[in-house]
């Protein structure tokens, strides 16, 4: 928001210099952002006046003057022709800065000495174009006097930064308003002169509102029998002031009024508008409509237009049309003052990616009290520069008028707040100050507080505690240290275990992901669970943003597939994902679900990266397993067993199986089956893995028992043999160790062969077991004894055949 020292001054007569204002309004909240001093370093520039005029002895278009500055007389030569000896001038002195860097000096002229230069408006900066030099009146000022102060062009711009609540201040009184509540002055209202012809403006002109939710209310003048022309100088240059082109006097009341009130406003043709009505109404499915700045919009059927008998004429509170603009010949006018709902204003301003200064204030909200007030005060300064007639009264719509809602205010709830201690007269002075009506409340300890009707903002009692803190000074709230316990609480076992099955996971070289919390309600589909599966019955988003986050999810596994999808489409195909998070998985009767954590991971492309020196590996099924054997290991689960029946529905049949401890099944690991790789546009093979966490914890083992090493040496045997193919490794080691001998300290399958010299259906599996005693050291023979018997059990048991 732009506004001038001079023009607050108009409202409230305060003493405090440009500087002091600047901080005083940023200590209520109204940031002053920039500075600008108009007029300055431009005292070189005085009025003066021309006392000889004559030809140039050598150049017929330039003329020779003796020019009074009221300390001297000087010679300057000047180009332009429209002044004459007598006249009142603005002289720029030798050492003088123009605007552009341009500086005066002591110059020949085709052979004549000029010592300055007499100044048009744009050299001065104030027009952008000008036919010559600027003629003042006659004893504006005494000689030597500084143009910008005789013209009263010194002053100050403030550059305001307002947050978005405080839509009352996007206006000069606005903000004068704040200033006298703050200094305890009286406020001076503009004062409306409005005259009336005969003629009633509700004979002329008809306005209606079809949909008085967007268009609460909406008000309208008649003027007829004016004159479009240039404004008046103290117009022009108050717009120009505050950055605002000046347009023609008609256009340029209603943007003065706009920065003045608040209120923006806007000036239709009226021989324009067909049936002489206004029907404000929602705009058609792809209805066209062009605006003033000559683009052609397309709308929807959520922005509001504003329509005559036949067809759109403004984009409400955003643009005027270009079919009903304010031109030359306009003789007749409809001034429009409106209240508009913001939201309404906001989204088609976005969409449209059209921003104006009326949307700025219609988008905030404006008062809607001073629609009335801003309309007569536009509609008599028309009168006023344009001439015409104004029709007899106002045509105001205003179906649905709704009263301020008192607020209950407290005090001392404010000083409890605050951190201060106000006594309550002094509270209420400051409120009534704001132009808060205060009445008794309920008890003694409160009051009833009706705010303004400008101040949209205040709506609970904690906003009428911000205003004393604001109006009180935020300067004047005592500074305190805070007060805090530093409390140190040691993590839980959980919170342990988490973070030490991360950082092991991290250690093997997987990366972890972070996914959100929600999904797709499809996610159950592609991973072809089975109907019955409770993890398909998931807890809906009361607002989902998109469809593909529309449910919090029961499973981990759609999102990591998701997020490798993602990096192989980037050529990123050397992949170790995991994640450690929670799942939601709805109980019946229950409001809340339940959240255990679990662990996902995924592994595919080469096993050991890229490299001259590295095997061109892939991972495989055994890389996943690998990864869950060793967090089993680290966490000392025992009885740890893998079992190929019944795998989940995602993994591949054959290359996946179930971990079980014991008789809990704690999670599963397998290859991705096709149709779920499928699914998730995933084209190479992918080993996943699933641990549910809460288990992991309950199964762990927090205290290791360590055996002390025999001080005597081992010996290793191998048995080869030849097994059924769908008979599981596993069994042959678990018939191994069903021996009960405590000699046998280790059993390892060391090679799986399949090929040349094994028959079909069958494979070959060597195994290495390790002898030692932590009595004595073992004879060869009692080890072969052993070993012996080991065979037989196996040939006995499981019918393998001894190669």
């Amino acid at each position: 928001m732009n506004v001038t020292y001079n023009w607050l001054k108009e409202f409230v007569d305060f003493r405090e210099t440009p500087e002091e204002l600047a901080e005083l309004l940023t200590m209520l909240g109204l940031e002053v952002e920039s500075m600008e001093k108009l007029g300055e370093g431009l005292d070189d520039v005085v009025v003066a006046l021309v006392e000889e005029k004559r030809q140039h002895p050598n150049a017929d278009k330039l003329s020779l003057c003796r020019v009074n500055n009221g300390k001297e007389v000087l010679d300057v030569v000047c180009g332009a022709q429209n002044f004459k000896q007598g006249d009142t001038v603005a002289l720029a002195q030798i050492g003088a800065l123009l605007p552009g860097e341009f500086k005066i000096k002591r110059s020949k002229i085709r052979g004549e000495e000029s010592c300055g230069m007499l100044c048009s408006d744009k050299e001065l900066g104030l027009a952008d174009e000008s036919a010559g030099i600027i003629v003042l009146p006659p004893a504006i000022a005494p000689l030597g006097t500084p143009v910008f102060a005789a013209l009263g062009l010194k002053d100050t711009l403030l550059e305001i930064g307002l947050t978005p609540n405080r839509s009352d201040c996007l206006s000069a009184l606005g903000i004068a308003r704040d200033i006298a509540a703050k200094l305890d002055l009286k406020l001076n209202y503009p004062h409306n002169h409005v005259v009336e012809g005969s003629e009633r403006t509700d004979s002329i002109i008809g306005v209606t509102i079809e949909n008085p939710d967007l268009c609460p209310r909406y008000a309208a003048r008649y003027i007829s029998g004016c004159m479009i022309s240039s404004s008046p100088d103290w117009l022009v240059k108050r717009l120009n002031a505050i950055g605002i082109r000046s347009i023609n006097n008609v256009v340029d009341v209603t943007n003065l009024i706009m920065m003045e009130l608040g209120q923006p406003l806007h000036a239709f043709d009226c021989r324009q508008l067909s049936g002489n009505r206004i029907v404000v109404r929602s705009a058609k499915e792809d209805e066209q409509f062009v605006t003033l700045d000559n683009q052609q919009r397309v709308l929807t059927s959520t922005d509001l237009v504003i329509c005559d008998a036949e067809r759109p004429v403004a984009l409400a509170g955003i643009m005027g049309g270009l079919n009903s603009e304010i031109e030359n010949t306009t003789t007749t006018i409809l001034l429009e003052s409106a209240f508009f709902k913001p939201s309404a204003i906001r989204k088609t301003a976005k969409r449209l990616g059209l921003h104006t200064e009326s949307s700025h204030r219609f988008e905030r909200g404006i008062d809607i009290d001073g629609v009335g007030r801003a309309l007569d005060r536009a509609a008599s300064m028309i009168v006023e520069l344009a001439g015409g007639v104004m029709a007899q009264g106002c045509l105001d719509v205003y179906p649905g008028k709704v009263d301020r809602v008192a607020i209950t205010f407290r005090p001392e709830k404010a000083n409890e707040l605050i951190g201060i201690d106000l006594e309550r007269n002094v509270i209420i002075d400051i409120l009534t100050r704001l132009n808060c009506v205060v009445a008794p409340g309920e008890d003694d300890a409160s009051v009833k507080v009706i705010p303004p009707h400008y101040r949209i903002d205040i709506e609970r009692e904690i906003d009428l505690i911000e205003e004393i803190a604001r109006l009180n000074g935020y300067d004047k709230i005592p500074a305190t240290m805070p007060v805090a316990r530093v409390v140190s609480d040691r993590p839980t076992r959980h919170q342990e275990i988490e973070k030490q099955v991360r950082d092991l996971l991290v250690n093997n070289g997987m990366t972890e992901i972070i996914n959100f919390s929600f999904t797709s309600s499809e996610a159950a589909g592609k991973l072809l669970l089975e109907a019955d599966d409770p993890r398909r019955i998931a807890i809906k988003l009361a607002n989902p943003l998109v469809d593909e986050q529309s449910v919090m999810r029961t499973i981990l596994l759609p999102g990591l597939l998701e997020t490798t999808a993602k990096n192989m489409n980037f050529r990123s195909l050397d992949l170790k994902l995991f994640e450690i998070r929670r799942i939601y998985l709805p109980v019946e009767g229950e409001s809340m679900p339940r959240e255990p954590l679990c662990i996902v991971g995924a592994v595919t492309g080469s096993r050991d990266g890229d490299g001259w020196s590295r095997p061109d590996e892939q991972v495989d099924f055994y890389d996943a397993k690998g990864i869950v054997e060793t967090v089993l290991d680290f966490l000392d689960i025992g009885g740890v067993s893998w079992v190929t029946e019944n795998p989940e529905s995602y993994f591949h049949p054959g290359k996946a199986c179930r971990i079980f401890a014991g008789r809990e099944c704690i999670g599963s690991v397998g290859e991705l089956h096709p149709t779920v790789q499928k699914n998730f546009e995933i084209e190479k093979p992918v080993y996943c893995f699933e641990l549910d966490f809460e288990k992991l914890v309950k199964l762990s083992r927090t205290k290791k028992t360590i055996t002390a090493p025999s001080r005597f040496p081992d010996s290793t045997r191998d048995i080869a043999m030849l097994i059924p193919e769908e008979l599981a490794a596993v069994k042959i080691v678990e018939c191994i160790r069903s021996e009960k001998s405590k000699e046998i300290e280790h059993v390892q399958i060391f090679d799986v062969y399949r090929g040349k010299g094994v028959p079909e259906g069958l494979k070959s599996v060597a195994v290495r077991i390790r002898y030692r005693s932590f009595e004595r050291t073992l004879a060869d023979e009692e080890i072969s004894a052993l070993h012996s018997k080991i065979i037989s059990r196996l040939i006995t048991s499981l019918q393998v055949t001894v190669r």
